[in-house]
């Protein structure tokens, strides 16, 4: 089963994180505190309790229409309570990090808030959505961009930040234009900039395009390419809490994690913390992809049955239940779960790590029995391939060694020791290198091993039956 290390490692350098490996053991050691033993039921989320109320793009999502759905409201009020309010409330809520990362954010905001030595602070936004089957980010930012906007602005005031830096990806070009168009109305309203929403807090947002790298998804390549260098990893010390953007103290977060903050503050942290299992609170946004009768980004609340996730919202797995076979639970990168796991899985943190995989960001990938499952990993491996930035020896050589095997277990054309020779390639890979691109390669060979290593098996040997018929006519 995966660690809880493990599994927080891969969040560690693909999303906003800027900690130590001990902080995170800590974390997963430190007691969980009391359960409330009356709730047993998670989801379906009400109407009333949810936090993105223009997902789908059916109403204004200009300045007027966020003005009408509760954004920018009492804002001046949240700014002038000052940071310790903020913290304690984002606290208080138990957000973990929706990047990925599962990392408590009050505590990762609360780095920031160090003696100053002159140096500005920076909030950098990752909106690089790289990983495939998730499409959460581009949502908020095509239909709801003044909620990240006023996001960023609250995250800002809790840091000390003076400005933030929205790093989107390259080919989101009509969420970029709308998030643009916003920050101009932010800006004309008062709402930023100079005194904003006139609290005597000056705060900017620029907004940059990457050039669409999946690498830079990582927080220090994303960093590195903002800064206009080449989008590869930095090693750690030091972290961008200490040195990051442009030299300066930088925290890195995710889209979904700025844009829920001004939520919590308005409704409180105890609000938001009443949904979900304990260390698993709150909304989340689910994407749900693949073999289902109807594909959707929804925001549900944590802990909610896999299941019944898919069954509510995605009008169930194509040909009913039972023609399930696989799911990827958190993203490409996440291992596999087999259709007898998904039975009864949570969608959290804990509950999938239980399950030997991640919840990731939370893009659920549905397979059902017509798909070729090993074809469809070593679909993936060849996209991590490509994606590796190859700095590191281990992802360079090691991904590409698996994919060329995956390969050849697709036809069949391999032996059965190979199967544990994959597998030992991919623990040389996992946990060796500067970022976790390596780990999120090698996590979905494992996944498919580990379930499925009878359909590997059987390939081989239906591959050797007609060479041993040949052989002996």
């Amino acid at each position: 089963m995966l660690s809880s290390l493990q599994s927080l490692r891969r969040a560690w350098s693909f999303s906003p994180l800027s900690v130590s490996p001990r902080l995170l053991r800590w974390y997963n050691s430190a007691p969980t505190g009391q359960e409330a033993p009356s709730k047993t039921k998670f989801g379906p989320l009400s109407d009333e309790d949810r936090i993105f109320t223009n997902l789908y793009g059916r109403h204004d999502w200009r300045l007027k229409g966020a003005l009408r759905r509760g954004d920018w409201y009492k804002t001046k009020e949240i700014l002038l309570k000052g940071v310790d309010w903020i913290l304690g409330e984002i606290k208080t809520s138990g957000l973990r990090g929706r990047g990925g990362a599962g990392f408590p954010t009050g505590m990762k905001w609360g780095f920031m808030n160090k003696p100053s030595d002159g140096r500005p602070k920076y909030l950098v936004v990752n909106a690089d959505e790289g990983e495939p089957g998730t499409c959460k980010d581009r949502e908020i930012i095509r239909h709801d961009p003044h909620k990240l906007i006023e996001g960023c602005l609250v995250a800002g005031r809790s840091m000390g930040a003076q400005a933030a830096y929205i790093y989107i990806r390259g080919e989101f070009y009509n969420e970029a234009s709308n998030l643009q168009v916003a920050i101009r109305e932010a800006y004309e309203a008062g709402l930023i900039g100079r005194n904003a929403c006139g609290s005597g807090y000056d705060f900017d947002v620029f907004v940059f395009r990457g050039a669409g790298a999946y690498i830079c998804g990582e927080e220090t390549a994303l960093i590195e390419s903002l800064e206009g260098k080449q989008g590869k990893p930095r090693l750690k010390p030091p972290f961008p809490a200490d040195v990051g953007v442009f030299g300066c103290p930088t925290t890195v977060a995710n889209v979904e994690t700025v844009a829920v903050s001004p939520t919590i503050c308005r409704r409180g942290g105890s609000w938001f913390h009443g949904f979900g299992r304990e260390r698993n609170s709150g909304t989340k946004l689910f994407n749900i992809s693949g073999h289902v009768n109807h594909p959707c980004t929804v925001e549900e609340e944590m802990s909610m049955p896999l299941r019944e996730l898919i069954d509510r919202h995605a009008g169930g797995v194509i040909g009913g239940w039972d023609n399930l076979l696989a799911v990827i639970p958190g993203g490409s990168s996440t291992p596999l779960i087999p259709k007898s796991v998904c039975e009864d899985v949570m969608m959290d943190f804990d509950g999938l790590i239980q399950a030997q995989t991640a919840l990731g960001t939370a893009a659920v990938i549905v397979m059902d029995r017509s798909s070729d499952i090993v074809r469809c990993i070593a679909r993936l491996l060849e996209f991590y391939k490509h994606e590796s930035c190859g700095q590191c020896t281990p992802c360079r050589e090691g991904v590409d060694w698996m994919n060329r095997m995956l390969w050849r277990f697709v036809r069949g054309d391999a032996q059965e020791r190979e199967i544990d020779m994959l597998w030992e390639i991919s623990k040389q890979v996992e946990g060796h290198t500067i970022c976790a691109l390596g780990d999120g390669a090698a996590w979905p060979v494992q996944g498919l091993i580990r379930h499925f290593r009878p359909e590997l098996e059987q390939r081989i040997r239906a591959f050797r039956e007609p060479s041993a018929s040949a052989v002996v006519s």
